[in-house]
């Protein structure tokens, strides 16, 4: 006679590093640690600004109208503020103006990283003696 044991892996988990929620998870330019992303902004920009705007819950085309401001790109600013003021993150008006002026591309990296980052599902498991 023989036995079959059937075991069942539990489902794979996402680790999620414990962070200051007062702080960005990454660093403005710690786009070499997520290549995919890095890639995907530096050679479609506007699809990349508009994926991230929908993922962030507004409206897919928004980043487009950043081509209207003069020298401040309005969208970018106000994206990243509200993405500052909705997670809680430390930071100032002025660093943001001049971020976004002057590091767009990061900017719109590090607000991605942010997102996912902040909405991954988490899992947590009691372990049971």
């Amino acid at each position: 006679m023989t036995t079959t044991i059937v075991i069942q892996q539990p489902p794979p988990t996402q680790v999620v590093e414990v962070m200051n929620p007062r702080e960005w998870s990454t660093g403005l330019f710690d786009c070499l640690n997520d290549l995919k992303t890095c890639c995907f902004a530096y050679w479609c920009f506007p699809c990349f600004a508009c994926k991230t705007s929908k993922d962030y819950g507004e409206h897919l085309c928004l980043p487009l109208l950043d081509c209207f401001g003069w020298c401040v790109p309005p969208i970018t600013l106000a994206m990243r503020v509200s993405l500052r003021h909705r997670y809680g993150i430390d930071g100032s008006l002025s660093d943001d103006c001049v971020l976004s002026s002057f590091c767009t591309v990061c900017v719109w990296c590090q607000m991605a990283r942010e997102i996912e980052k902040r909405n991954a599902p988490v899992m947590i498991a009691a372990k049971t003696a």
